[in-house]
């Protein structure tokens, strides 16, 4: 007889999906036996492709924001067929609870969310301020308690993601990157919105100070399509002779990782790629404005959080509402500098 297996819903974001990881951690160890599914929308899908944990992922055929309540109890007719002890229904809505439920799984975890009792029927409830993202998560592992304090963490693990040397070569490959060159990845893009986006003139102005330290440093801009924009104007502030990459909208985001899996140091604003570079465990300079640093911090063995720590944030706008933008702007390329500098000269 097969095991039961475990069902993840993964989070529709990046970062979540990678701050979801230890959960997988904790209920591996808990039960070494049984297999763990993923669920996934296609755009985070390649992230658990890299989580050891996870034995098969399956991507979800939703249109985003749907509810296809017909499509939804076909696929879950396919979950049925696989035997699964339990599901763990990390996005907060009530589409997503739906499927476990219709597909029989008996026991079904996750928060509240959307008023969604009797589709999870083991609940737990955050009463606290926000959670750091990796603490909400992996309390999911533990029998449902209502938090309404801080209370004492237990030691967690953290993010991990896997890249390998076979992946990494193949990469370097196809997008002209020398293996015997220093690597330093920038990603200026955010995909919430144009404020928590550290100014493309700043990240032109570091570069210039890592091409300083070491001019044979190859500068990878990396981002989705929608961020070519932004890297094309980094891009265009530094020299011409410099060996820099616009790679926005040109890798996968498998390759993407595979990139940052390479890089000596990675400089990213608060966005997927940010914890995907601390789930490799790079060194990483994490630029905060809008968003709360200690909310999804970093947890690479060397990282550095940079936040003004403004009267009006953390404000988790898309845009700016003082029209100012002074939480990025004012955190200058020099700041930054001081903080990037050790961790290239570290390794």
């Amino acid at each position: 007889m097969k095991p039961l297996r475990t069902l993840i819903i993964s989070p529709n974001w990046i970062g979540d999906a990678v701050m979801a990881q230890p959960l997988l951690r904790l209920l591996r160890a808990a039960h070494p036996e049984r297999p763990i599914d993923v669920l996934a929308p296609p755009a985070v899908s390649p992230v658990w492709r890299q989580v050891a944990e996870v034995d098969e992922v399956l991507e979800t055929p939703f249109r985003h924001g749907a509810l296809q309540l017909k499509q939804r109890w076909q696929f879950a007719r396919l979950l049925r067929q696989r035997g699964y002890a339990d599901a763990y229904v990390l996005p907060n809505t009530i589409k997503y609870a739906l499927i476990p439920w219709l597909a029989g799984i008996p026991k079904r975890l996750g928060y509240k969310g959307e008023s969604r009792h009797g589709l999870i029927n083991l609940m737990h409830h955050d009463e606290t301020p926000p959670r750091p993202m990796v603490a909400f998560y992996a309390a999911l592992a533990r029998p449902p308690v209502t938090v309404q304090g801080p209370g004492v963490r237990a030691a967690l693990p953290r993010p991990r993601l896997v890249a390998t040397p076979a992946q990494i070569a193949a990469v370097l490959a196809r997008c002209g990157l020398d293996p015997a060159w220093p690597l330093v990845a920038m990603a200026p893009g955010a995909e919430f919105g144009g404020a928590k986006r550290w100014p493309a003139h700043h990240f032109a102005g570091l570069a210039q100070a890592v091409l300083a330290r070491d001019p044979s440093t190859q500068i990878a801009l990396l981002g989705s399509p929608k961020d070519q924009e932004a890297c094309a104007a980094v891009a265009a502030a530094l020299p011409a002779d410099a060996a820099v990459f616009n790679l926005a909208g040109a890798t996968s985001l498998a390759e993407a990782i595979a990139l940052i899996a390479r890089a000596a140091a990675v400089v990213a604003n608060d966005s997927g790629l940010l914890h995907i570079a601390s789930a490799l465990n790079r060194p990483v300079l994490a630029l905060y404005g809008p968003t709360d640093p200690d909310h999804a911090p970093p947890f690479s063995d060397l990282a550095a959080s940079l936040s003004l720590r403004l009267d009006c944030a953390p404000c988790k706008q898309r845009e700016c509402p003082l029209g100012h933008q002074d939480c990025m702007v004012k955190l200058t390329p020099e700041l930054a500098w001081q903080h990037l500098r050790p961790m290239l000269d570290a390794g």
